[in-house]
């Protein structure tokens, strides 16, 4: 099994003088879900190297045991410091794909051409996607394709804008992932601020925020031996 997981390389908040990037949580939860499964890992970023962690994302209070075990594995970490660039990546090298979030996703992968076109080429190919948090709004410039939103009359989840309006970055984000994946038509739900809530619909799979991370990956997991079982 060969996943690719799609990192940020955006490091800068908006305009607030702030850092940001990925969030620990929605890499190494799902990173582990899939190692432990003995899935083959590929990390990539649209710069290639060394993605921008968000410092929040490292900080006591959001740690859980999986990003303490992330911060202590040498081989994770030498991995992640040398991603290979998003436009050398072929989905056919691939059976799945996994999007962490975090705020850096936002302003980079949500109009990278190379992002969309391998998203597309994963939808073409019947193969099932995977994004977490912010990460959902990435699809906002995918389309099916007769050019209509691809998002248009799935179900999705994503963070959500009561989560943005408690991490007070509203008004700094380019969008708000709720309002802009509604507004193409998407039909969005979520539970409660920071609880676990992930959505399948067909072979798109969504995670409301950080703490739904490991969910979508397993659902993402459950969905990649179902198809190898029809297919064996």
């Amino acid at each position: 099994m060969k996943v690719l997981m799609v990192l940020t390389s955006h490091d800068t908040l908006g305009n607030t003088g702030n850092k940001t990037g990925f969030w620990l949580e929605e890499l190494a939860a799902p990173y582990y879900v899939f190692k432990d499964a003995g899935a083959e890992i590929t990390l990539a970023s649209p710069k290639g190297g060394q993605p921008p962690l968000d410092p929040k994302s490292d900080e006591p209070m959001f740690q859980t045991e999986l990003t303490r075990r992330f911060s202590a594995d040498e081989v994770a970490k030498a991995q992640l410091a040398e991603t290979v660039r998003l436009d050398s990546v072929d989905q056919k090298d691939f059976d799945t794909v996994f999007y962490p979030g975090g705020h850096g996703p936002m302003w980079d992968l949500a109009e990278d051409p190379n992002s969309i076109k391998l998203i597309e080429s994963f939808i073409a190919a019947g193969k099932t996607i995977a994004l977490v948090c912010h990460a959902p709004g990435v699809l906002h410039r995918v389309s099916n394709p007769d050019g209509t939103p691809f998002v248009q009359g799935r179900h999705v989840t994503g963070f959500t804008n009561t989560e943005e309006e408690a991490v007070g970055l509203t008004k700094v984000v380019p969008f708000l992932v709720e309002d802009e994946l509604i507004s193409l038509g998407a039909v969005f739900s979520k539970v409660k601020d920071w609880g676990v809530h992930t959505v399948v619909d067909g072979r798109l799979i969504t995670g409301q925020n950080p703490a739904s991370s490991s969910e979508a990956a397993e659902a993402l997991l459950a969905a990649l031996s179902q198809r190898k079982a029809k297919t064996a």
